[in-house]
């Protein structure tokens, strides 16, 4: 689970990326995995959210949050949560990956 403190300030400027983001015109079902799903499903699923991230404006600005709040589900960024869990040093904070 995200730890809220981690979370950026409600300031417009640490959310406005947001607007700009692929996922919000097609929705969330490819970016999180639903219960049950097979390994093969999940891997076409991701498949599709990465090639959607692919064509996003914010994507890594979308990785820095992912990394920085370390969240634990979906594909954020063009990566999932496995793949981000394997950026984090042992200390568990992320280095955001440089523009």
């Amino acid at each position: 689970m995200p730890n809220p403190s981690r979370l950026p300030a409600p300031v417009l400027q640490n959310w406005a990326w947001q607007a700009e983001a692929v996922c919000r015109e097609v929705g969330s079902e490819p970016f999180f995995d639903p219960v049950e799903e097979g390994r093969r499903d999940r891997k076409e699923r991701d498949r599709q959210a990465k090639a959607l991230c692919g064509s996003c404006p914010v994507v890594r600005a979308c990785l820095h949050h992912a990394l920085a709040t370390q969240e634990p589900h979906g594909v954020w960024g063009g990566l999932t949560a496995q793949e981000r869990r394997r950026l984090l040093p042992p200390t568990g904070k992320a280095t955001p990956p440089s523009a």
